[in-house]
């Protein structure tokens, strides 16, 4: 399966903010976009023009694509099955994203990063409903339950995510249970519940052209 494989702070510095795509290190002074806030590239540095209408929608389709670590392709799938379901295409398209598996183990603390995720995914490292998954796409629906397996329960990556992301704020459709290292997915998510800086009608009015 084709991937990324260049250096992800560019991607931070291409869209203009912090992704965190790595982790615990991009709250550090390590942290690539903290030194050079800058575009990537010889001209960076120098004043960019002001960003066209369709550059402006495109950026925004980026910025989403490297957040959940997506390509074109897949990506523009999950957007006309959005478009083909009920309610708000944005919201759709929003709420498919965070359903991934890789996303939800995330969120739940399971891992420091989506990519760091969808590697433990890929090895095998968690059930679904009792049943090993190792597709990191994978859509989780209301109900379903995902369980570190029990040989992996001291895995040093899996318990460092843990032990750093006690106290903090949990989304609101997922449940988790620290001690059996259990979570559940108990409804759909919201746009409210997702706090992330999108503007998803920019990236409808791009695929609407």
């Amino acid at each position: 399966m084709a991937r990324y494989k260049d250096s992800r702070c560019k991607r931070c510095r291409r869209e203009g903010m912090k992704l965190f795509l790595k982790g615990e290190r991009c709250a550090t002074a390590k942290c690539a976009y903290e030194r050079r806030s800058y575009p990537p590239g010889e001209h960076g540095k120098e004043r960019m023009p002001k960003p066209t209408g369709y550059a402006i929608h495109l950026r925004e389709k980026q910025k989403v694509r490297s957040i959940y670590g997506i390509l074109e392709r897949q990506f523009r799938g999950y957007f006309e099955k959005a478009s083909r379901m009920k309610g708000v295409t944005g919201d759709n398209l929003l709420a498919l994203l965070e359903r991934r598996l890789d996303n939800v183990v995330y969120r739940l603390g399971f891992a420091a990063s989506r990519s760091a995720a969808r590697q433990l995914i890929g090895h095998r490292h968690f059930t679904v409903n009792g049943r090993v998954v190792n597709i990191p796409s994978h859509i989780m629906r209301p109900g379903d339950e995902v369980r570190v397996r029990p040989k992996s329960k001291e895995m040093v990556p899996i318990k460092d995510s843990m032990e750093k992301s006690k106290g903090s704020e949990r989304a609101n459709w997922l449940e988790l249970d620290a001690g059996s290292l259990t979570g559940r997915v108990v409804s759909i998510p919201t746009r409210e519940s997702i706090n992330l800086p999108i503007n998803e009608q920019l990236i409808v009015e791009l695929y609407s052209k």
